[in-house]
């Protein structure tokens, strides 16, 4: 064999063993998995504060608690976590107290204000619905609500008081009303056919004065009854001459 021969083959031999070792390299690196993200971001408190806020105003308390008692293990210290928390498992009435004062809602009142207003944190708003024995914290106008602690000097909603400031004074009180002429009672025919039939029987018995009181009375009943007032006008006249022979 000559030497370009020689030299050819070497050549090839070491071509082959360097595509071999590029091959293994590349059969042994691991490939990413396909589908999958190569980072995942994670889920803060305060994206999930408001999903938890929004099953407790639905009423799935289930879902909420599983989701704060995640968000309490990513941070214990969350404090509106806690609150809402110790709104779902709490004794309402252990933690507020039994002195209360009465609120009537207001129109655009919602759980979650009246709960800011008294309470001083809208997250309380499920504590407090509790504490009134709703199911859910939804509320409508008219609605009446125990609220723990002392009445505040005016429990008017802020609307109805910007409206009574904006009221002009009134220069002179309004004119008494008179009050309405008292109506005349209904007649009662069957009261008085009784009451007549009775004094009929007293007049037979000689009880003339019993008789007249029976048929005055039949009278106020139904005054419109021309037969009462008839026997009316006998039994008075015998009333009249019994006590005139006396």
């Amino acid at each position: 064999m000559s030497n370009s021969t020689r030299r050819n083959s070497i050549f090839r031999i070491i071509v082959i063993g360097a595509c071999l070792s590029g091959l293994a390299a590349c059969s042994s690196t691991p490939r990413p998995k396909a589908g999958r993200p190569a980072t995942v971001q994670a889920i803060s408190n305060e994206q999930q504060i408001a999903d938890a806020v929004a099953a407790l105003e639905s009423g799935d308390t289930a879902r909420a608690r599983k989701l704060l008692k995640e968000m309490s293990r990513r941070d214990p210290s969350d404090r509106q976590v806690q609150t809402l928390l110790v709104g779902i498992d709490a004794n309402p009435v252990a933690l507020l107290g039994t002195t209360t004062f009465p609120y009537t809602v207001q129109r655009g009142d919602r759980m979650t204000t009246i709960a800011e207003r008294f309470l001083g944190d809208r997250l309380k708003f499920h504590l407090l619905a509790r504490y009134n024995g709703l199911r859910t914290p939804s509320v409508e106008p008219g609605q009446v609500l125990r609220i723990p602690g002392t009445a505040p000097a005016s429990i008017a909603s802020p609307v109805v008081r910007s409206r009574a400031e904006n009221k002009p004074a009134a220069s002179a009180p309004p004119p008494r009303a008179t009050p309405p002429a008292a109506t005349a009672p209904a007649a009662n025919p069957g009261l008085a056919g009784g009451l007549r039939a009775q004094a009929v029987k007293a007049l037979d018995q000689g009880k003339v004065a019993t008789a007249v009181v029976l048929l005055r009375r039949a009278k106020a009943a139904d005054p419109a009854n021309a037969l009462v007032a008839r026997d009316l006008a006998r039994a008075e006249r015998l009333l009249a001459t019994v006590r005139a022979r006396k």
